[in-house]
């Protein structure tokens, strides 16, 4: 039987198997799968194990999430609040650093997998290697040093330090969190994660404007990742896109995996990878909640038709709020089954 990390391994070499590996992020869906609150569910890492991989059984696709909610970051490094929803993503409630001296004040847990609050995140991330290691891949988020600070602070608070205030003060910031990133992504590989995805809305011009990008953001992304390297990682910036970057990307970093926004032309971005690495194609999934089943059809196959000559190409997800209804996740999914399947692709 061929599995999602055959074809995963397939895509990198330039081939594809049966079809192109599919990506879905299905997160608090493993709690009503379970038959759990969001609050119990994330409480165990055997939950969020067993819900993931009944998640990809459920619908087939090709990898499996080793993640909880990106407040547990927080956590790790003092937040004692986090709001659980009913049926969406957990948020932090109150933010660690609330003055410019308590950046002073932050301490880096000196081995995170020794943390008390990343215990479940190793237990679920050691069932999963157990279960499906080798079979699928299994993914987690790892978040740039430009991106913590947002979870400690607050955007608009982040903006007001990253943009105008004082320089010294932002690079301790920075430099405590690039700290945070290299010992979090060696915890997450120690445990068994194969795919980390690196979030960095602050490495899209959609965010900041390029000559920042350039001063700021690739210095700091550089010192996230020279140390540990870029196995595995796949560059992804929310939502935002990030073409006019790509060729910096790889020249300056290295990583050669792009998770192209919804908002990108696929094509262009295939284009400029010109085969040095992996494109995935990613579906703005929002509208799915309102979409007819031939609105998904033709959504999917306008993606995969854009990506697929010249391989080296997956199709994958945003978030997937909980909400939108299981029979268009099934449709979306078939749609990608079925027009990423092996043909004559290999033209450009």
């Amino acid at each position: 039987m061929i599995t999602g990390m055959d074809r995963l391994v397939a895509t990198a070499k330039g081939e594809i198997l049966d079809r192109i590996p599919v990506y879905c992020n299905l997160f608090e869906q493993g709690a009503g799968e379970l038959g759990m609150t969001v609050r119990e569910y994330y409480s165990k890492g055997e939950y969020v194990a067993e819900g993931q991989i009944r998640m990809r059984a459920k619908y087939g696709y090709d990898n499996v999430w080793g993640l909880f909610y990106l407040g547990r970051k927080a956590e790790l490094l003092g937040c004692r609040d986090i709001i659980f929803p009913t049926d969406g993503p957990p948020n932090v409630a109150d933010f660690v650093i609330k003055t410019y001296d308590d950046i002073g004040r932050l301490r880096i847990p000196e081995d995170i997998s020794a943390h008390p609050a990343f215990q479940e995140d190793i237990n679920c991330l050691r069932i999963l290697k157990n279960e499906v290691g080798g079979k699928y891949p299994i993914c987690t988020i790892v978040t740039s040093a430009m991106t913590l600070p947002t979870l400690l602070m607050g955007m608009d608070k982040w903006m007001e330090l990253l943009l105008l205030g004082p320089t010294d003060v932002r690079d301790e910031l920075l430099a405590k969190c690039s700290d945070f990133f290299i010992k979090e992504i060696t915890a997450y590989r120690d445990a068994g994660a194969d795919t980390l995805f690196y979030s960095n809305p602050f490495g899209s011009t959609d965010t900041i404007p390029m000559k920042f990008f350039k001063k700021i953001s690739l210095p700091w992304m550089e010192r996230d990742l020279r140390p540990v390297g870029t196995q595995g990682v796949v560059y992804v910036c929310g939502m935002s896109r990030f073409n006019n970057v790509i060729d910096e990307i790889i020249d300056r970093l290295g990583i050669t995996s792009f998770y192209i926004s919804p908002l990108s032309d696929i094509a262009e971005a295939k284009k400029i990878v010109a085969g040095r690495g992996v494109v995935c194609g990613v579906i703005n999934d929002i509208p799915l909640i309102d979409w007819s089943e031939e609105e998904i059809r033709n959504e999917v196959k306008r993606i995969i038709d854009a990506g697929m000559p010249g391989g080296k190409f997956s199709f994958g997800t945003s978030l997937m709020p909980c909400n939108i209804p299981e029979e268009k996740i099934r449709t979306m999914l078939s749609a990608a089954y079925e027009f990423g399947r092996n043909k004559d692709w290999s033209r450009p």
